[in-house]
């Protein structure tokens, strides 16, 4: 009997032997790992056995170091003294060494000292959970954290809503001063904004810590730690902990798909050797990216990743988790330059079975954590399956996130005038995707908004914004920008996905871009922050899209539109640029035309009544000319051709939803 993933795509036939490898991978690992009934949150405890520890009388130190000839633990406790405590050598490379109570302390700085040959190293414990830098020197140690009182959490019995509204965020830059934010900071200042927008979920990035602030997080040193930039690690559970209480789940965006090169700060040659870890030669770089690729092989590897996963579920708890690089894990090439336009690309010799076999486990793991836990692949390949249970065949992620429809709509501002937007091709790239694969929709992230490239509302107004975004300036480009940007968000998050995201600052078209403090910008925060006293400032514009944003989640929120499975093409008119789809219990009308406005235009329904608006973008306080009513009921009528709908007045560049009353007739 094959697995169900075959029913669900039957191109898919072709490939049941692919399949079933790498089905038989993910089983094969996962009995080679476990032992006497073990379950894998039994099996992902390597956190609890190796660094330092507080025991009866004293500390423990553990280390897996196996190329290494000797160990020793240096630090404040012992003037940073490389031989004075030597560690015991025990079986598997793994190192041990005891101490009293008096020894360490919380606070304390520490370094493994690791001897291989005639090298004497210096390097972070591998499980440090935390990490911090010198402001003098500059250089990384770990610190023994142990306060004396553990964090005292208040979510018992948090449960969050099912369908994900995600607002992605960076601590640092997520506030409006001149230099790194913090952990209280953000609890106080920008979760409730997030809570009155309507989001329910965070997705956090750069919190695993990165000696490179500007990498955005992406070149991770230390698995095991939180960022100190941002506070202390009860600061960081404080806000998780704050964020439960107000209804809103909290997603990591990991970064297991490769590590920074860097030596004295990161996990890279630990033992003195590439191998402990990662991939020898070209295998174990990554040539776009400049890092070190792990060996999804070796099960030390897989212990430590694994192990990694259950640590920020349980000592933070985080709801989930965002998998970063996951197209470059699954392909030896990791998709440079790959175009995957047949299914061959998927099931080749370029496919890698250990990544996609861990990337199974690391799902299986999470869900046996949590049945709740949200799952989210950073995919751009569109692997088969990367969504389908483990049951049935796939990979087990819960989303996939939907890259190729920020694309879409960058390549059509740069390139395309609106005259000529094709709406046939928007609707078949919003709406195509892999059947019974839940996706997350969105328009732009945080990479369109990275220097280099640009936010859809710069896109859209460039220089404008800079002084013409007071509420009494009259701006043809600004009146075009904030039209399209309420449009193509809501389009985006109506057809795009089962779930939906956004990053912060661009629900109100933030100006500008982001770009960290470099040498090339002299060291400058200006671009790495959120200006949030533009949306708070009721004189200008930006005030409009933050109430559309807002008005927009609710209302789809309440008519369940991410979940309704009913997606009804029900006009497109090329010339007109009007497209009417229905979903779920509504009718949505688009009108992306530059400049014609239809009086009377002919809305076709599948189901005869009395319609009313619900929304409308040009409402007053979206920034429109309340030029479409919402009290006024639209009756069907039957056309002697059958089709059956009402005349509406559509405003070009205007988008509109209506729906149904209740009790007012049925279908036949």
């Amino acid at each position: 009997m094959g697995y169900k993933i075959i029913e669900i795509d039957s191109l898919l036939k072709n490939y049941e032997s692919d399949i079933n490898l790498r089905m038989d991978s993910y089983k094969k690992k996962k009995k080679e790992l476990l032992s006497n009934g073990q379950t894998l949150p039994e099996f992902a405890n390597g956190y609890e056995y190796f660094g330092i520890h507080r025991i009866r009388g004293g500390w423990v130190y553990r280390e897996w170091a196996p190329a290494a000839d000797a160990m020793y633990l240096m630090g404040d406790f012992n003037d940073w003294n490389k031989t004075s405590h030597p560690m015991e050598k025990l079986d598997h490379g793994v190192f041990e060494i005891t101490l009293k109570t008096k020894d360490l302390w919380h606070g304390c700085r520490v370094k493994a000292v690791v001897v291989n040959g005639d090298r004497v190293l210096e390097r972070i414990p591998l499980y440090a959970t935390r990490v911090e830098q010198d402001p003098q020197t500059y250089l990384w140690t770990g610190v023994v954290w142990h306060p004396k009182k553990n964090y005292q959490w208040k979510d018992e019995g948090f449960k969050a809503e099912k369908t994900p509204y995600i607002y992605e965020c960076h601590i640092g830059m997520a506030q409006e001063k001149y230099g790194v934010g913090t952990y209280k900071e953000f609890k106080d200042n920008v979760l409730p904004r997030i809570k009155d927008l309507g989001y329910n979920a965070i997705q956090i990035m750069a919190v695993m810590e990165h000696p490179y602030y500007g990498s955005f997080g992406y070149q991770v040193s230390n698995f095991y730690a939180a960022s100190s930039r941002f506070g202390k690690p009860e600061d960081l559970k404080e806000l998780i902990d704050t964020a439960h209480q107000m209804g809103i789940q909290v997603l990591l965006d990991v970064v297991h798909s490769h590590a920074v090169k860097n030596t004295n700060e990161g996990i890279n040659e630990f033992d003195g050797t590439v191998e402990q870890f990662f991939h020898t030669g070209k295998m174990g770089e990554h040539s776009a990216w400049d890092t070190k690729l792990f060996n999804y092989g070796k099960n030390e590897v897989l212990y430590f990743l694994l192990s990694n996963l259950k640590y920020w579920m349980t000592e933070y708890h985080f709801d989930g988790f965002r998998f970063d690089g996951v197209t470059s894990m699954i392909y030896h090439d990791h998709g440079l330059g790959t175009s995957f336009d047949n299914y061959d690309k998927y099931f080749s010799m370029n496919t890698d079975i250990e990544a996609l076999t861990y990337l199974t486990l690391a799902n299986d793991l999470i869900h046996q954590m949590n049945k709740r836990a949200i799952t989210i692949a950073e995919d751009m390949s569109g692997m088969p399956g990367m969504c389908i249970p483990i049951k049935d065949g796939g990979v087990g992620f819960d989303y996939r996130l939907s890259m190729g429809v920020p694309d879409l709509w960058i390549k059509m501002l740069k390139e395309v005038p609106d005259e000529d937007w094709d709406m046939w091709r928007l609707w078949y790239e919003l709406t195509g995707r892999r059947p019974k694969e839940k996706v997350i929709g969105y328009a732009e992230s945080h990479d369109q908004a990275l220097v280099g490239d640009k936010t859809i509302m710069f896109r859209l107004c460039d220089q404008e914004m800079y002084w013409s975004m007071e509420k009494k300036a009259q701006n043809m480009i600004i009146d075009r920008g904030i039209a399209l940007h309420k449009m193509i968000r809501l389009i985006t998050l109506t057809l795009a996905g089962e779930g939906y995201l956004n990053f912060m600052g661009n629900e109100f078209g933030h100006p500008e871009w982001i770009d960290f403090p470099r040498q090339g910008n002299n060291w400058s925060y200006h671009y790495c922050r959120r200006q949030w006293s533009l949306v708070d400032n009721p004189d200008l514009k930006y005030e409009w899209l933050n109430n559309f944003d807002r008005a927009m989640i609710a209302m789809t929120k309440k008519e369940k539109t991410l979940t309704a499975e009913n997606v009804h093409n029900l006009w497109v008119h090329q010339g007109d640029k009007v497209m009417v789809y229905e979903k779920g219990n509504d009718i949505y009308v688009m009108n992306f035309h530059p400049n014609r406005s239809f009086r009377g235009y002919f809305i076709p329904v599948t189901e005869p009544g009395e319609y009313k608006v619900i929304l409308s973008t040009d409402e007053k306080q979206f920034g429109g000319q309340e030029r479409v009513s919402k009290t006024y009921v639209y009756k069907t009528e039957e056309l002697p051709d059958g089709r059956c709908g009402f005349l509406l007045y559509t405003p070009s560049r205007t988008a509109i939803v209506l729906k149904k009353m209740k009790g007012k007739s049925s279908k036949k």
